[in-house]
This record gives structure tokens, C-alpha cells and sequence, in this order.
């Protein structure tokens, strides 16, 4: 298995650094694995969720909110937003946004808060997501 170091910063910390084997994540134009030897490329990534094959071949799940993407011919670096295990995730507060957005997205006549209010939309519906990825079935 050939593996690359993967790398996730936030604003607020070093989220991830460490040996992968495939990171999967969406882009502006959809779903894209990348494995070690990968050409070079930088591009923004969405809101998300973000999966990670470490060296044992097992998978982990994060949410990830919008950022940059950098990969090179030796490792690979995501600048986003925000980054958060299931385990990190505030699953009320994440309810309580989603809950407030549609309520925003249903009662604004301006544009500009309708985005706004469906990125939040977006952002707290995927923390929902992977959050119930990390709990026991």
C-alpha cells in the first residue's frame, strides 16, 4: 500500500497530520479520491464530508466545511474552515442551526441571506451526518 502524508489545518488547530492511503472529499465539481502519486493540483473544496484510509486500511469519517486543497507529489494539505470528528460534534447545537436556517431560508426576501442561510443549512446537516456515523449501530 502506498501511502502520503495528509494534512488538515483549521483556524483554530492542526485537525489531522499523518500517513493516509486514500483521502476522499468533494470538490465544486464532485466526489475525488486521491492516492499517493497523485498528479499536483490545488482547488477549493465543499462543505462535507471528509473520508481518510489510514496505513491499516481502515476508514475514518470527519465533517469539513469549505477550504483549499493542495496536493503535491509528496503530501497533501486541506485548509478548511472547520474540522470535526463525530465525537466533536455538538449534535443539539447542530440541530438548533439547521432548524434556524430553514427558518431564515423561508422568512428572507434577500439573496445574500438566503446563501447565507443555506450554507449554515448545509454546514449543520452534514455535522448531523457524520455524527451519526460515529455512533454504534
Amino acid at each position: 500500500m502506498n501511502l502520503y502524508t495528509f494534512e488538515v489545518y483549521t483556524p483554530y488547530r492542526l485537525f489531522f497530520k499523518e500517513p493516509v492511503a486514500v483521502v476522499v472529499l468533494t470538490l465544486p465539481d464532485g466526489e475525488i479520491g486521491i492516492y499517493a502519486g497523485h498528479a499536483p493540483f490545488t482547488a477549493p473544496v465543499c462543505t462535507g464530508i471528509l473520508k481518510i484510509q489510514d496505513m491499516k486500511g481502515r476508514w475514518r469519517e470527519a465533517f469539513t466545511a469549505e477550504g483549499i486543497l493542495e496536493v503535491t507529489h509528496h503530501k497533501t494539505i486541506l485548509l478548511a474552515d472547520a474540522a470535526e470528528w463525530p465525537e466533536e460534534i455538538d449534535y443539539e447545537r447542530a440541530l438548533l442551526a439547521k432548524e434556524r436556517a430553514e427558518e431564515r431560508m423561508k422568512s428572507t426576501n434577500f439573496r445574500f441571506e438566503a446563501d447565507r442561510a443555506h450554507a449554515t443549512l448545509k454546514r449543520a446537516e452534514f455535522r448531523i451526518k457524520v455524527y451519526g456515523m460515529g455512533r454504534p449501530q
